[in-house]
């Protein structure tokens, strides 16, 4: 072979070598129709075919902008409420822990293995959204179909309260509730950032030597604040109730974490140290922002030796299964397994 030819040929391979470099480092995926799955219930496919909301590239920014968002989103939470209660026949009343308003959800009844245990509810809403009543509908849920006392912290939301107001308020009723029952009788639940406040309030719990509860469940938890992970890109706009990050939820971090490093474990929980974990449900569906926020965070408490349960469900987006109605089967499926979880786990 000629020096020239020789030369030519090491050309071509570094020229390759870069081309495969930079094929790994992002792939284009050609623009494609998604159908809806026939995989998925009736109830499902529906929302499916409902598309993005108009509003998740939407990015408030002062207080009075936050609020306006927050208005809106809220009174379209609480006026399902009442359907809801009808339905389910579940009565709530309003109270205080701790200093914090909650909101105590009793089932018309409690079967006789869970009288002496409750669950503490964490809402979801970004730490922006679902002030007041307009965080009950998860509550209410778990409350009628598992058969449990439920506990609803109406904690403070940024940006009026930015972390840790929060967890403080959280932490406050978790307290409150350690004063009426045992450790190992409590269970803490919730979605979205309530699935991630759960994980954090158990972190926050260790660091301030209170034991832990019996168990805990996380459904599609925000355990990463920045945009970390694999389904954040594959699911934007795949996910029809968030959208993408880069809208209103990225600004919704931004308003909780304020100064703070959104990597700090109290803000996400998936770089925080899992040993001494109580046993944990976690849950996603196949179309979900968050289904790599779960996952990573499955992982690391299977490998720091917790007890861990992974449920996924074909077609759902984020937290669908709160939207689709008390009958779905999508909706009956996550509740009874949490509701069976905190069975086998609480005492």
């Amino acid at each position: 072979m000629s020096q020239k030819s020789f030369c030519c040929l090491l050309c071509c391979t570094g020229l390759f070598f870069l081309f495969s470099l930079l094929d790994a480092s992002a792939r284009q995926i050609p623009g494609h129709d998604l159908p809806v799955p026939e995989t998925a219930s009736r109830q499902l496919q529906n929302k499916i075919a409902e598309g993005l909301p108009a509003w998740w590239k939407e990015t408030p920014a002062t207080v009075e902008e936050w609020q306006i968002f927050r208005n809106k989103r809220d009174e379209s939470a609480r006026q399902g409420l009442s359907p809801l209660l009808q339905a389910l026949d579940v009565k709530y009343a309003a109270g205080k822990m701790g200093g914090v308003p909650v909101y105590t959800i009793l089932p018309a009844r409690i079967p006789t293995r869970n009288e002496n245990r409750v669950l503490l509810h964490l809402h979801g809403g970004g730490y922006v959204l679902n002030k007041g009543e307009a965080g009950l509908g998860e509550a209410i849920l778990m409350a009628a179909l598992g058969g449990f006392k439920v506990v609803s912290a109406d904690y403070r939301l940024a940006p009026e309260f930015p972390y840790p107001a929060a967890l403080e308020d959280a932490l406050a009723v978790y307290k409150t509730l350690l004063k009426s029952y045992q450790p190992a009788n409590i269970g803490v639940f919730g979605t979205s950032t309530g699935g991630g406040m759960t994980l954090a309030l158990i972190l926050a719990a260790k660091a301030q030597g209170l034991p832990v509860p019996g168990a805990i469940a996380c459904g599609t938890p925000w355990t990463d604040l920045t945009k970390t992970g694999d389904s954040y890109f594959t699911n934007e706009q795949v996910d029809n109730v968030l959208g993408g990050y880069d809208g209103w939820l990225r600004s919704a971090a931004k308003a909780y974490a304020g100064s703070h490093d959104m990597r700090e474990p109290l803000l996400s929980p998936v770089y925080g140290d899992m040993a001494g974990f109580p046993p944990t449900i976690l849950a996603a569906g196949t179309r979900d922002l968050f289904l790599s926020n779960t996952v990573r965070m499955h992982r690391k408490l299977r490998e720091a030796g917790i007890p861990a349960d992974l449920v996924l469900v074909e077609g759902l987006s984020h937290a669908q299964y709160l939207h689709l109605g008390p009958d779905a089967p999508e909706t009956v499926y996550y509740f009874r397994q949490l509701g069976d979880f905190f069975e086998r786990n609480l005492k």
